[in-house]
């Protein structure tokens, strides 16, 4: 359901007022711009680090000719981009406001380079979408929005990209600005409730002129309400997957001594805790090997003896020797599960992680030679490399009309739903659970491209 553009509008307002913000407000917030090409999302960008004033004075030189600034050239940096005039690559731009820090990511357009929108998407706590009103049929109420708009949002919802918002851009180039935001806005609320997506908002803007990116321009295009950068300094950071049993992807092996005592390990596992808290005397389990052991140190990215939550970076030793590779997870421990009174058969363990070999996932397709059945990927799972073939195609989803079609392939920048079976069996589960362990990257054996994201239902 479409948050009311007034409810968001006065929490930020009355936010801003009062100089008040929740504690999980106060991290820098790592947000995207995407959608169709031209649509104006470089442009937003420059505007808001022209207007916040994080722009050095030789660089905004540099990009202005006859008086005139090129908003765009501030983050289009490959000679390709500027001479074509598009974004190709994901450009990061980093700045600062008395409330919040920002790390921007500006995403290509074309369909071509979805994967670099994917990319940019999977890391993000926000997105902006951007509309090109100039583009749609702005006077008839029952308009079509274009098909990058639909698929940029319904990637940046499959992510779990944790607010999304529409920026409807260029509206000061239509005869009449308020029509064409009712009109544009409720197209765009009927796609998101048909898509079951939440949107915290949907704004007018116009990135060129400056009016409702850094300052509210109060009744323009009929709209109350709080400018786009007034809207992402109240935003969320992404929440961790805290309150999950442990699972630690194992990213770097260090080895601390050289002693004969194996009583303890003598080995640090370096990583990014995925899920649940690492700490000491924690009972864990090595996977793919089985192994069981005890946790008998947590040290920070500063190698201080603490407890580290999922998000943060951790170094794990253990009590004993046992085998451990980049790529293998530590994991919690099987848990005993409960026995009736009047039960004698003992039941075994059960992994809060189990791993599985089949795996029904949806797959957003970014590889020109389309996914069919018997194909065999290199498959990145945490840290680990594994062989996966595509079992069967389920169906294809229309980004038009939403509806589950039969498909036998995906083609380029399809979404669809497929069955995959794993060379060996790993601790993976649903997404929609925990983002690390449910997503997978699919890669071309051959041209070593990334073909497809994954993710786990």
């Amino acid at each position: 359901m479409t948050e009311t553009i007034n409810s968001v509008a006065a929490s930020a307002i009355t936010s801003s007022a009062t100089g008040q913000f929740d504690a999980h407000n106060s991290s820098a917030l790592r947000f995207i711009t995407c959608g169709s090409v031209d649509d104006g999302k470089s442009t937003l960008i420059g505007r808001l680090l022209v207007d916040t004033k994080a722009v050095l004075q030789d660089h905004l030189a540099g990009v202005t000719k006859s008086g005139e600034t090129d908003l765009a050239l501030l983050t289009d940096g490959l000679s390709a981009e500027r001479e074509q005039g598009i974004t190709i690559d994901v450009a990061y731009r980093y700045f600062a406001t008395e409330q919040r820090k920002f790390i921007i990511g500006d995403a290509p357009g074309h369909e071509q380079y979805t994967r670099n929108m994917v990319t940019a998407a999977s890391s993000a706590d926000a997105a902006v979408v951007l509309v090109d009103a100039t583009k749609l049929d702005w006077q008839n109420p029952k308009l079509e929005l274009l098909a990058q708009t639909r698929r940029h949002s319904l990637l940046v919802h499959l992510l779990r990209v944790n607010s999304l918002v529409f920026a409807i851009n260029k509206l000061d180039a239509v005869a009449d600005p308020a029509l064409a935001f009712a009109h544009i806005s409720a197209a765009l609320r009927q796609f998101a409730e048909s898509a079951d997506i939440q949107v915290k908002a949907t704004i007018p803007v116009s990135a060129l002129k400056g009016y409702n990116v850094v300052n509210a321009h109060e009744g323009w295009a009929g709209y109350q309400g709080p400018s786009l950068l007034q809207l992402l300094e109240q935003l969320p950071n992404t929440p961790s997957d805290v309150e999950l049993p442990l699972a630690f992807p194992v990213q770097w092996v260090e080895k601390f001594s050289s002693s004969a005592d194996t009583s303890q390990g003598r080995r640090v596992f370096w990583g990014r805790v995925a899920t649940g808290l690492a700490q000491v005397g924690a009972q864990v389990q090595i996977l793919p090997s089985g192994q069981l052991a005890t946790v008998a140190q947590v040290i920070d990215h500063a190698r201080a003896p603490k407890e580290v939550a999922a998000g943060l970076s951790a170094g794990i030793t253990l009590d004993r020797e046992v085998d451990v590779s980049r790529g293998d997870w530590i994991v919690a421990a099987p848990v005993q599960a409960e026995v009736a009174e009047d039960d004698f058969d003992a039941p075994a363990a059960i992994s809060p992680w189990p791993s599985q070999r089949e795996l029904n996932v949806t797959v957003a397709w970014m590889d020109d030679e389309p996914l069919v059945p018997g194909r065999v990927y290199w498959a990145l799972h945490g840290h680990r490399w594994i062989k996966a073939k595509v079992r069967s195609v389920t169906h294809r989803l229309n980004i038009n009309t939403l509806a589950k079609e039969e498909a036998q392939k995906l083609e380029a920048n399809a979404i669809g739903q497929v069955q995959l079976q794993l060379q060996e069996a790993i601790p993976a589960a649903a997404f929609t659970k925990a983002r690390q362990l449910g997503s997978l990257i699919l890669v071309d054996t051959a041209s070593h491209a990334t073909a497809g994201a994954v993710l786990v239902q």
